[in-house]
């Protein structure tokens, strides 16, 4: 029998369907598992900051050259302006820790214009207990008054999610992406990364408000942007890495970067 190329391209076609029908069908199954946790009754409020109201009942700031407002809008959070200054990054810590499988959700307003650096969300963040770092940050609070990304990625337990970020160089490239700490020591900071990585996902748009879901269980964290006009999930297996069980939640801006917080909520299960 002769090759038939048109008969080639049918399968090929038919192929290809296939792989996006898959694709198609995870995304709605991730999508029910996300629905299913995050409308479960078991969970309990147990932080609520509107952003409007004096924002030192709730946080403490790291950062000498950082500046938090509270506004009708919502919590104004900016870095400090000077580009490649470690002074010039901010991070604002919950003075409450949670444990266990947590539930975070605020809206978020990215009111920079720029095309470089990050946001990060940090996650039952500890420090590793060695040396001077303690469990409790708090007490360790002095050190990071210069807070330069290594003190946190070599000291600290903690999950990491970067978000509204892009490459450092101005690129046009654009990421969600998670991270594990503290960095072995004598490795590369990228051995700190969950995969997958979501590369050229997630692009913030400034000024608009979206509303940002997180979940995190033993095994499993999620994160979810709803804009007006798009909305996506990323996702990522924990049930390979070592547990991260209780800490504080912190909002990190590197230098440069600003936005508004507003309605942040807490919760954890009964």
């Amino acid at each position: 029998m002769k090759n038939n190329p048109f008969l080639g391209l049918v399968i090929l076609g038919c192929l290809l369907g296939s792989c996006k029908e898959d694709r198609s069908t995870n995304a709605s199954l991730l999508d029910s598992d996300f629905e299913k946790l995050n409308e479960s009754k078991k969970w309990t409020c147990v932080f609520q900051d509107y952003g409007t109201k004096d924002w030192t009942k709730n946080w403490t700031l790291d950062g000498l050259n950082a500046t938090v407002e509270n506004t009708k809008k919502g919590m104004l959070f900016l870095a400090g302006p000077e580009a490649r200054n470690d002074a010039h990054h901010a991070v604002l810590w919950t003075k409450k820790s949670f444990r266990g499988d947590i539930k975070i959700e605020y809206d978020y307003t990215r009111t920079d214009n720029q095309n470089k650096w990050v946001n990060i969300l940090y996650i039952n963040a500890t420090g590793d207990g060695k040396e001077s770092f303690d469990r409790d940050i708090s007490r360790w609070c002095k050190f990071r008054e210069v807070p330069a990304m290594k003190t946190y990625f070599e000291n600290m337990n903690a999950l990491h999610i970067s978000y509204a970020a892009f490459n450092n160089t101005g690129d046009g490239s654009y990421y969600v992406r998670a991270r594990q700490y503290p960095k072995p020591e004598d490795k590369p900071f990228d051995v700190t990364k969950i995969y997958p990585s979501y590369d050229q996902k997630g692009f913030f748009k400034s000024g608009q408000t979206y509303h940002i879901t997180v979940l995190k269980t033993k095994k499993r964290l999620l994160f979810k942007m709803e804009g007006d006009d798009e909305e996506e999930l990323f996702t990522w297996d924990l049930s390979e890495a070592a547990p991260v069980t209780a800490g504080r939640i912190g909002l990190r801006h590197m230098y440069t970067r600003s936005a508004i917080y507003k309605n942040i909520k807490i919760y954890s299960k009964k």
